[in-house]
């Protein structure tokens, strides 16, 4: 049987079964939904060469070539779809819900598989997930200087149940010149948006969601707009810690790297830094004075931290944080919800 779905059908079905992106591999990877599988009906080339007829004589000569070139595959590609099923059913999509898809669906169909296949296809998500972004969201910024635990505190509160959405996690980017060390290849920044929009969907919109004080630009990915300048009137929590704590939460995270990888990220600093003071931080490091190293970095982060704060509009609290303990969680989620008035 297939079943054609509209798009929140269609991802309460990929909670629960398999999902197959019928489309080339090139197209995949700009951008997917989420938990979904590539099996291309048309590989890049294929595309390219079907794509290239239709331009020169037509439809019908392009389908008939898309079937010369796809239907020698067509053993591996019912293969690979059955390995992505859950027990007998699946849901396939492509660009707008179209040939791919169909041709798909009636294969595994022709197997007894129930399928149910995306109305507007992969189309109809992006549309979705930017229906998302200009939905209002209760936010709740915690914002403070580099090292003080911002991303520690979030982590915990999605462990008490709280809404958090973590970009930097999305991202794969921890927003910095040494973001990317430990890091994941970041995705596109139209994966990111639907990296995005797949956390959105889960939350309740009646919540506050928690997040972090970022820059529109994370790595080589945007924060949407939508949601960025939401954010900005939002109220700010500001967590404060001692600088022997900040210094310790620096080097627990990036002291674990070569050192030849902290100096490149150091090194692309120098602009910002000075010559000097960049030189110093790396000879610092190359003779393991990692405290040398961050006598240079944290007066540069602070500063730049000061001035990023006057983009936020919100009302600001502090809130002095030392042990990330289970009772200090519970404090943040107190003034959450006296912000809120729940």
């Amino acid at each position: 049987m297939i079943e054609a779905c509209d798009i929140e059908d269609f991802l309460a079905h990929i909670d629960r079964h398999g999902v197959i992106d019928a489309r080339s591999e090139s197209e995949f990877a700009k951008g997917h939904i989420p938990g979904s599988f590539n099996v291309p009906l048309l590989t890049n080339e294929h595309r390219v060469q079907v794509g290239t007829l239709y331009k020169q004589l037509g439809k019908e000569a392009a389908i008939l070539k898309g079937f010369q070139l796809a239907g020698p595959r067509f053993y591996d590609i019912f293969k690979s779809m059955r390995k992505h099923a859950e027990g007998q059913a699946l849901g396939i999509y492509c660009w707008r819900g179209g040939m791919r898809s169909n041709i798909l669906a009636w294969m595994m169909n022709l197997a007894d598989y129930k399928v149910s296949l995306l109305k507007g296809g992969y189309k109809s998500y992006r549309q979705y997930v930017h229906r998302l972004f200009e939905q209002p969201w209760k936010w709740v910024v915690v914002s403070g200087k580099t090292g003080v635990g911002k991303t520690k505190v979030l982590h915990a509160l999605k462990e008490k149940g709280q809404q958090v959405l973590d970009f930097e996690g999305l991202a794969h980017h921890k927003g910095s010149a040494f973001g990317h060390l430990g890091e994941k290849p970041q995705p596109s920044v139209e994966q990111f948006e639907n990296l995005i929009g797949w956390e959105l969907r889960r939350f309740d919109p009646d919540e506050p969601i928690w997040i972090e004080n970022e820059s529109r630009f994370i790595g080589t990915v945007r924060i949407p707009d939508a949601l960025f300048n939401q954010t900005l009137d939002m109220p700010v929590i500001e967590l404060e810690t001692s600088e022997a704590k900040r210094r310790k939460i620096i080097l627990d995270e990036y002291g674990r790297f070569p050192v030849n990888e902290l100096k490149d990220a150091t090194e692309k600093l120098e602009r910002k830094l000075g010559g000097d003071r960049m030189k110093f931080a790396c000879e610092a490091l190359e003779s393991g004075n990692f405290d040398g190293w961050l006598d240079v970095l944290l007066p540069y982060y602070d500063k730049t931290y000061n001035h990023s704060g006057l983009l936020r509009k919100g009302d600001s609290i502090s809130f002095a944080i030392e042990n990330y303990n289970d009772q200090e969680l519970e404090e943040l989620v107190k003034i959450k919800n006296r912000i809120w008035k729940k």
